[in-house]
């Protein structure tokens, strides 16, 4: 699993820390959650993996820091709201995003 490039990417985390992974990501300045959303790409084997096992493992480094809420989607957070169909009906569809530039 890799995170990747996304086009409402718009800071990349760690970019000049080689010990870690890039991190392309989206922050929404104005949501008043601090939301940082970003997107990865699995490989074929991860794939059939999830698809057979209906599992998987999300790994954080806390620094022995409070634990931070996370939300793992499949569904994008960037469609528009009335046309949100998501997998999990107990999630509220994301508010709109305002226009960029």
């Amino acid at each position: 699993m890799q995170p990747i490039e996304f086009k409402q990417s718009n800071v990349t985390y760690a970019k000049d820390q080689p010990e870690y992974l890039p991190l392309p990501a989206y922050i929404d300045r104005d949501d008043p959650q601090g939301r940082v959303i970003s997107c990865w790409k699995l490989t074929w084997r991860e794939r059939f993996k999830i698809f057979f096992s209906g599992r998987m493992f999300l790994s954080q480094m806390t620094f022995k820091q409070a634990l931070q809420p996370q939300l793992p989607e499949i569904d994008s957070p960037f469609v528009d709201p009335a046309e949100h169909k998501s997998s999990r009906p107990d999630v509220p569809p994301p508010p709109p995003k305002k226009a960029v530039g």
